[in-house]
């Protein structure tokens, strides 16, 4: 498995700015890997998540701003740059005429990899995507879900430090997808890798920090537990066996509003969560409305994707 020490970050994107005509597609991005594991790319379509994962593997040259990958700038060394960066795009490219073996010793040559370390990188590679046994079929007769590993074993088969996967588990069925994610856990245990996706769960299960672009900018960066909590909950579910009336819940001090969902559960809606709790436990003790349970309501990841879209109902 590959090892490696990041003296330098792996990724440093500095200012990257890029426009199509007159309309900026991202602006000002900055961003640094320096460990391995997973970041999630996140956005809503069009956000500017592909134009910054183009740059960043060198497809496509930036207006302004750097990427260095391991210290090498992309513009000036794209063809060192490209060797330490595996890049799956959300259409594979795949030549469906070509057998498994054929074309990934083909992806091989294409990242310059000496001529005796091919056929083990390759054994390797079948072996780690489970696709040895379709060493000598051809790709157009495999499934989506083989398909997607023969993309994913062509984005690794030279050994990078980093690897970028466009919306890897996009139009596979929920098997292929619990697979392909088992192996992108897999591949992130001795690697950097970025997992670029618009589907909330997806980015919940497999990433441990988020990076999220909203109209070609970073909106959110931090740690998945940062960004579930990064909105706070505006509302209690709480039980009374013995409850009042609404007018009386309102008067505590932050409630907004009451809504009975039983005769003894209720919504309490409040402005701010610090100390709601207490008051509400207080006040059920004073009055003996008899509280028998208490529970904040989470905020959904998709109300916090919202509300950093400026979509929210809440804003």
């Amino acid at each position: 498995m590959l090892k490696f020490l990041m003296n330098n970050p792996i990724l440093k994107i500095e200012n990257l700015s890029h426009k199509y005509s007159r309309a900026w597609a991202i602006q000002n991005i900055n961003l640094e890997i320096r460990q391995t594991g997973i970041l999630g790319l996140l956005g809503s379509n069009g956000a500017g998540k592909s134009t910054t994962m183009n740059i960043m593997c060198g497809v496509l040259n930036q207006t302004e701003g750097k990427v260095l990958i391991d210290g090498i700038d992309m513009r000036l060394d794209p063809e060192t740059a490209k060797m330490k960066i595996g890049f799956l795009p959300q259409n594979p490219p795949l030549y469906m005429d070509l057998t498994v073996d054929e074309y990934l010793t083909h992806c091989a040559w294409l990242r310059l990899m000496e001529k005796q370390t091919i056929k083990p990188a390759l054994e390797e590679v079948k072996e780690r995507c489970g696709i040895a046994h379709f060493s000598n079929r051809l790709i157009s007769n495999l499934s989506g879900g083989y398909r997607q590993r023969v993309g994913i074993a062509q984005s690794i088969i030279h050994r990078p430090q980093l690897v970028v996967l466009d919306e890897p588990t996009n139009g596979l069925d929920p098997n292929q997808i619990i697979e392909v994610r088992a192996l992108i856990k897999e591949i992130a245990l001795d690697r950097a890798v970025i997992f670029s996706s618009h589907i909330l769960s997806e980015v919940q299960l497999l990433c441990k920090d988020i990076v999220m672009i909203e109209g070609g900018e970073i909106v959110f960066t931090d740690s998945i537990q940062a960004f579930n909590n990064y909105v706070e909950p505006h509302s209690s579910l709480v039980t009374l066996a013995n409850p009042p009336e609404k007018s009386e819940v309102m008067k505590i001090a932050g409630v907004t509003s009451v809504d009975y969902l039983t005769n003894n559960q209720l919504r309490i809606f409040f402005n701010k969560a610090e100390g709601i709790t207490e008051r509400i436990v207080e006040t059920s003790v004073k009055n003996g409305w008899r509280l028998t349970e208490i529970n904040l309501d989470k905020t959904s990841v998709d109300e916090i994707f919202a509300q950093l879209s400026n979509k929210s109902k809440f804003k």
